[in-house]
């Protein structure tokens, strides 16, 4: 696994990964968008920990800027 993702990518997911949390946990949105955003959230929060996403490399992108 080659990392592709920059700092300021992993910092943006983690931020949106809070948000929709937050949404989840004050009710604001509820039922089965709740879950999704809650699934997205996760996914962002776990790419952005390892610094690898899947549909970068599918895409072509990379966002580290060391190569």
């Amino acid at each position: 696994m080659k990392v592709n993702m920059g700092s300021l990518d992993k910092v943006i997911r983690i931020i949106i990964a809070i948000a929709f949390a937050m949404l989840y946990i004050t009710k604001t949105v509820e039922g089965t968008a709740g879950i999704v955003l809650l699934t997205v959230g996760g996914v962002f929060l776990l790419t952005s920990l390892i610094s690898f996403c899947p549909l970068y490399t599918i895409l072509g992108l990379n966002t580290n800027s060391k190569k």
